[in-house]
C-alpha cells in the first residue's frame, strides 16, 4: 500500500478496465499509432535501415530489429520542490495486467513477466529543481517497448493526479501546523476520481504524521474516498438541511442529535443566516439544555447525543457576517475572517455565564462551552491558513476543498516518461532525447 506498511495494492483494489486498456482506449492516439507500426515492423522482420543514428561508434547499427526494440523508460515529476508520490501501485497494476500484444487470432498474449520493473512506494517523496537532468525517477521499466507503449498515458495520468492531490494536502497540513484538515473537494470533480483522491489524501496524512511525529487521522467526506484504504466518509449538516427546517439552525441540530447515533460528531453549520455568533449560541443553548436534562435524569447514553462537538463557519466570500463590524476592506470584512472566528470563540467560551446554573453545573457547563471546536471552510488554501496561524486565530479544524485539486503555478505536478536507454546487440546504450539522461533514485526497488 505504501512506505508505511511495505505492501502494495493490487488490481483487487483498482478494478481496472483491463480489456479496453490493453486495446489503447485510454491512450493518446500517437501511442496507438506507434504500437501498430512496431507490431507491423516486427511481423515483417524489419531491421534498422537509416544513416543518422545516435549509437556510439563501437556499436553497429546493422541487424537491429526496431519492431522488437527493448528500452529503458523512467517516469518522473516536474513539480519543483518536494512531491509526495502516489499512484505508483495503480501504475504497476496497469503494467502487470496490460503489458503484451494481440496475436493474429485476436488473443492477448501477456508479456508482463518479460519486463524488469523498479518502483518506489506510494508515500515516498522526491525533490526537483525543475531541471529534468536532476529529477528522481519513481518508476523504471525495461522491456520490449511495443508491449507497454500504450500504457504511458494512463500510468502518467494516475501518477500526476494522485501525486498532485497528495502534495497539495501535505502542504496544507504543513500550513495548518498539525491541526486537522478535512478533505472536502469531492463536489469539484467527477465522482469516478473519488477513490484515488481519497487514497492520495490518506497517504499525505500518513506522510505528514511520519515527518512531524503527529497522530492526525484522515477525515474524508464520502465513502468512495475511503474505498482503497478502508476509510469511511463523515459529515454532519448541510445548508439544505437547515433550509428544510425553515432556516432554524438550532432546531435542525436538535433533530440531528436526536435521530443520529452519538458516534457522528455534532458539528453545526452556523452561517445560514449570516449571523454566526447568534446561530452558534442558539445551537449551544438548545444542545446544552437537553444534555443537562438527560444527564440529570441519569441517561448518559442519550445525553451523549447532545454533546456539541463543533460549529462550522462557511460564510461566503461575498458577505460580511453580522457580527463583524465593517472596516471597508473586503479582505478584512468578507467571508470567514480572523475577526469572525475570534467573535465566535469569545461568544462560545462565555455562553455558560448566561445560563444561571447551580454551582454544581457551572464548571461542567464551562468545559462544555469551551470544548466546542471551530471548523472553518470556504476558500481556504495554505496561504490563508498560514495567515490564520500567524495571527493565532482560534480555528481548530480547517475544511479544504477545491485548492486540493489545484494544478497551477507551483502546484503543477505533471509527470513525464522518457525512454533513456535501448538494448542493442545485448548491450544497454544511452538513448535519451537532448535534455534527458538515465537517472537513479535510491528508493527504487525491484518489483519484478
Amino acid at each position: 500500500m505504501s512506505i508505511f506498511d511495505g505492501k502494495r495494492l493490487t488490481n483487487e483494489t483498482f478494478k481496472l478496465d483491463i480489456e479496453r486498456m490493453r486495446r489503447g482506449w485510454y491512450s493518446d492516439k500517437y501511442f496507438a499509432n506507434i504500437n501498430a507500426m512496431l507490431n507491423a515492423l516486427a511481423a515483417e522482420g524489419y531491421t534498422y535501415q537509416g544513416k543518422y543514428h545516435n549509437l556510439p561508434p563501437h556499436i553497429s547499427p546493422e541487424q537491429i530489429a526496431v519492431g522488437n526494440i527493448e528500452v529503458e523508460m523512467q517516469w518522473f515529476t516536474r513539480r519543483i520542490g518536494t512531491t509526495v508520490v502516489v499512484g505508483v501501485d495503480k501504475a504497476l497494476a496497469m503494467l502487470r495486467h496490460c503489458t503484451g500484444y494481440f496475436d493474429e487470432n485476436g488473443k492477448f498474449v501477456d508479456t508482463s513477466d518479460h519486463l524488469e520493473v523498479w518502483a518506489v512506494h506510494d508515500g515516498t517523496t522526491v525533490t526537483s529543481d525543475g531541471n529534468p537532468l536532476h529529477v528522481q525517477p519513481v518508476l523504471k521499466v525495461r522491456g520490449r517497448y511495443r508491449d507497454f507503449a500504450l500504457l504511458e498515458t494512463p500510468t502518467l495520468g494516475i501518477l500526476t493526479r494522485a501525486s498532485r492531490v497528495a502534495t497539495n494536502v501535505y502542504e496544507t497540513l504543513s500550513a495548518a501546523g498539525g491541526k486537522p484538515v478535512l478533505f472536502f473537494p469531492a463536489r469539484f470533480d467527477l465522482h469516478e476520481v473519488q477513490a484515488a483522491d481519497g487514497y492520495a489524501y490518506n497517504i499525505a496524512v500518513q506522510r505528514f504524521n511520519q515527518d512531524f511525529a503527529k497522530t492526525l487521522g484522515p477525515f474524508v467526506s464520502t465513502d468512495a474516498q475511503g474505498d482503497w484504504w478502508g476509510g469511511a466518509g463523515g459529515g454532519t449538516v448541510a445548508h439544505a438541511a437547515i433550509a428544510s427546517f425553515l432556516g432554524d439552525t438550532a432546531e435542525a441540530m436538535m433533530a440531528f442529535a436526536r435521530v443520529l447515533p452519538a458516534s457522528i460528531p455534532r458539528i453545526a453549520l452556523v452561517d445560514f443566516n449570516n449571523n454566526c455568533v447568534r446561530d452558534s449560541l442558539l445551537v449551544l443553548d438548545a444542545m446544552f439544555a437537553r444534555y443537562r436534562e438527560l444527564a440529570e435524569a441519569g441517561d448518559q447514553t442519550e445525553a451523549a447525543k447532545y454533546k456539541l462537538y463543533g460549529v462550522r463557519l462557511d460564510t461566503s466570500g461575498t458577505l460580511r457576517d453580522q457580527s463583524v463590524p465593517p472596516l471597508g476592506d473586503p479582505a478584512l470584512d468578507l467571508g470567514v475572517t480572523p475577526r469572525l472566528v475570534f467573535n465566535v470563540r469569545q461568544a462560545l467560551d462565555s455562553a455558560w455565564e448566561r445560563w444561571n446554573l447551580p454551582p454544581r453545573w457551572q464548571k461542567q457547563a464551562q468545559e462544555y462551552c469551551q470544548g466546542v471546536k471551530i471548523v472553518v471552510s470556504g476558500g481556504f488554501a495554505p496561504e490563508k491558513i498560514r495567515k490564520f496561524e500567524k495571527l493565532g486565530v482560534p480555528a481548530d479544524i480547517y475544511a479544504v476543498g477545491s485548492y486540493l485539486f489545484n494544478n497551477n503555478g507551483s502546484t503543477v505536478t505533471d509527470f513525464t516518461a522518457d525512454v533513456v536507454r535501448v538494448k542493442v546487440h545485448g548491450q544497454w546504450v544511452d538513448m535519451a532525447k537532448v535534455g534527458r539522461k538515465p537517472l537513479d533514485n535510491p528508493n527504487l526497488e525491484r518489483v519484478w
